[in-house]
């Protein structure tokens, strides 16, 4: 899927939301892109997985790793495409953990898969729990990057779509911001919420 299908496939179902957003990192932006209404439609969630898992087929995975609670259906999905087991993380006090049962061995080669990614702190803190179970991570990837800047990210990071969009912290918002009402979407439970 191009890039110019992927922002038209956006606005088309009204997923690409313009106003003064605060987002789960703190950080405001003038744009906010509402993942929930591509994961509503069944055939249009099992597209994007499959897209994100036609660009892994080469690499050797033995777990699909997702963050609750929009990674997870993309994650689930992706695994279903590549047929590997499927765990997510879930936040306690704050902290991402694996729970359920779910674990990740040494010797595993583990896909990191998310839904969007603005400053990547999620995906931060999935490598470093990869990280201690002592696993390799072998992709991280997502359906929109928007971070601003490239992601000092050690391993390869693909995405369906690359859409930097502007974000400040609260005490760098631009007047013209300032002015419009802040809309507060999804929350994920973070410490810093």
């Amino acid at each position: 899927m191009k890039q110019e299908k992927i922002i038209e496939l956006l606005r088309n179902k009204k997923a690409m939301l313009e106003g003064h957003f605060l987002l789960t990192s703190g950080r405001h932006s003038n744009i906010y892109i509402e993942k929930f209404r591509l994961l509503e439609d069944p055939i249009l969630l099992d597209k994007i997985c499959k897209q994100i898992a036609s660009k892994l087929l080469n690499l050797k995975v033995d777990i699909v790793l997702g963050a609750a609670i929009g990674g997870i259906l993309i994650s689930g999905g992706v695994g279903r495409c590549l047929n590997k087991k499927h765990i997510f993380t879930e936040r306690v006090n704050g902290n991402m953990e694996l729970r359920r049962g779910f674990s990740i061995k040494p010797s595993d080669n583990v896909l990191i898969v998310e839904d969007i990614v603005t400053t990547g702190s999620s995906v931060f803190e999935m490598i470093d729990l990869v990280k201690k179970c002592k696993a390799n991570i072998v992709n991280i990837s997502c359906i929109v990057n928007r971070s601003e800047e490239e992601l000092d990210i050690d391993y390869p990071f693909t995405s369906l779509l690359r859409l930097p969009a502007q974000s400040w912290e609260p005490d760098s918002i631009p007047d013209w911001l300032k002015n419009i009402p802040i809309t507060s979407r999804g929350r994920t439970g973070k410490i810093n919420e």
